[in-house]
């Protein structure tokens, strides 16, 4: 049993400086995880339900929502508890779940930025043969690798935490993160695994990154010398890369506090950036992608006639 940890409950230390305000707090907090809800589960119904919205570059966003939804969840729920309850603790099995929901969440955003990348590229530089390329078979191969290959890597990576023996139960964030987990081990503790494994995922997301750079590079280069293909690019690839620079900058921003930041600046200010990748991107890229596709704006923009001229008839 040496390699087992003794901890079977974590302290979530975060939270601590909300005292006086929890209710405040709890309630904003609660109207804007009801947003995050409406917003994503109106545009997944949208396309859902509009046969004319069956293709790929719906059925992604689609995806993309449903994570947004899936992520949320890991935090905001627990979090809300955590403001109405004397004491800020989560079971050691309970922590190590949600790490594994808050890393295969960020990574699967990136993964489906990725795919929608690799959409629009085939869309624009190669139209003749997209739809040739981009068949059911393919469309369902891509959803799998964007919520698959996160799923694998973090199972691993979680496996692995839960093998080390901990000689610390105090989280200082709001959530759990498996790296924080990680540095509560002993010093006699072997964690070169974890470390392997950490970089072997960062070489595979820092590989999206350059991937996603490589398809840009050629869709500008092919809008440039057209109009129709210019005008394709505004329509269709500046909400992707709106969010994948917000993605971008959220999560770099978290990741270089977390290993780098000062512990001298307030808690509150700590938390906003702990939880700014679920806060900013599940509200933000719903909206853009609503307001922003033609089709979609279209939809909604009917159902709020059809509505209004019931509301008039009654």
């Amino acid at each position: 049993m040496d390699n087992v940890s003794v901890v079977i409950i974590f302290s979530l230390s975060g939270i601590n400086e909300t005292v006086n305000y929890r209710v405040t707090l709890f309630t904003f907090t609660l109207l804007y995880y009801c947003v995050i809800l409406f917003v994503n589960i109106s545009l997944i119904m949208i396309i859902i339900l509009d046969e004319n919205l069956h293709e790929p570059m719906y059925i992604f966003l689609c995806s993309f929502c449903i994570n947004g939804l899936y992520g949320t969840t890991g935090f905001y729920p627990k979090f809300l508890l955590d403001l109405l309850s004397s004491s800020q603790e989560i079971s050691y099995s309970g922590c190590l779940f949600q790490a594994f929901i808050m890393y295969s969440f960020a990574c699967s955003d990136l993964s489906i930025l990725a795919v929608m990348a690799y959409d629009r590229y085939l869309a624009i530089c190669r139209p003749l043969h997209y739809h040739s390329l981009m068949t059911k078979r393919r469309l369902s191969q891509l959803v799998c690798f964007s919520w698959l290959t996160p799923f694998c890597i973090f199972s691993i990576n979680v496996l692995l935490t839960s093998k080390l023996k901990l000689c610390g139960s105090k989280i200082e964030k709001l959530f759990c993160v498996n790296w924080i987990i990680v540095k509560l081990a002993c010093p006699d503790t072997d964690t070169v695994s974890n470390s392997v494994i950490a970089y072997a995922t960062i070489f595979i997301y820092v590989s999206h990154g350059f991937f996603i750079i490589w398809t840009y590079m050629h869709l500008i280069k092919k809008c440039v010398r057209s109009t129709e293909d210019r005008a394709k690019f505004m329509q269709t690839c500046v909400p992707h890369l709106v969010s994948l620079n917000t993605f971008l900058i959220v999560i770099i921003f978290d990741l270089m506090y977390m290993r780098f930041g000062s512990r001298d600046l307030p808690q509150s200010f700590q938390n906003f950036i702990a939880i700014e990748f679920l806060l900013i991107p599940p509200v933000m890229n719903p909206l853009i992608y609503g307001f922003k596709l033609t089709k979609i704006r279209n939809r909604i923009l009917g159902l709020v006639y059809i509505k209004r001229k019931l509301t008039r008839k009654k």
